[in-house]
């Protein structure tokens, strides 16, 4: 995609919605991370309907390591991979507590050695609870930048760094957002919505799926 479409891309996105948001449930660093580490393979519904109760009792290490690891299962258990998640998140909950003071470190490389947080995860958290420009691309924002051609890649990471290559000021900071939420609810998977999309005309993604009506 050329740089002035990839400048007309954004600035449509970004008209449509001036302040887009995260729509994972949060109150602090901490319970983002979390949030963020139990959504992988979930739906970021299923994550707020499970951590509504738990963020109410739980925002910080401290109070996560007591809570345990078996009632912390009982909070998430309707999310997939749930056994997997508590033991995750007990442990990263520790090293916080041992390695930053019970603080969530802003930088990249020490929230990924945090066990159960990856690059996408870490990408997310600096951005949202630190304002970095950082590009999490998970499988929303992978199918979007392909079938645009706005940052074309065979792995995350190579669409990753093309996104922070292609993407200009000022929509750096919130295009991670953008982008995630065209995937979710117009550029879908199965059946994306083209007839409705207010960037169609700038992809060259084929055949473009009609109305319905």
């Amino acid at each position: 995609m050329k740089k002035a479409d990839i400048a007309e891309f954004y600035r449509r996105l970004a008209e449509a919605n001036p302040h887009p948001e995260t729509e994972l449930l949060s109150v602090n660093p901490y319970t983002l991370l979390v949030a963020v580490v139990l959504s992988a393979q979930a739906t970021d519904a299923g994550v707020n309907k499970a951590t509504r109760a738990l963020f109410d009792e739980v925002r910080d290490p401290a109070a996560m390591v007591a809570l345990g690891e078996e009632a912390l299962k009982a909070h998430i258990r309707t999310i997939g991979l749930f056994n997997t998640k508590a033991k995750n998140v007990i442990a990263l909950s520790e090293a916080l507590i041992a390695d930053h003071g019970g603080e969530v470190p802003a930088d990249r490389d020490a929230l990924e050695r945090l066990p159960g947080v990856g690059r996408k995860t870490a990408n997310v958290v600096m951005n949202v609870a630190f304002g970095a420009e950082t590009f999490a691309v998970d499988t929303h924002i992978f199918r979007v930048c392909n079938r645009t051609r706005l940052a074309p890649g065979k792995t995350p990471l190579a669409v990753e760094l093309k996104l922070d290559r292609a993407t200009p000021q000022p929509f750096r900071l919130h295009a991670h957002h953008w982008l995630i939420l065209h995937g979710r609810y117009v550029c879908k998977a199965r059946r994306p919505d083209c007839w409705r999309c207010i960037v169609a005309d700038l992809c060259p993604y084929q055949p473009k799926t009609p109305s319905p009506a």
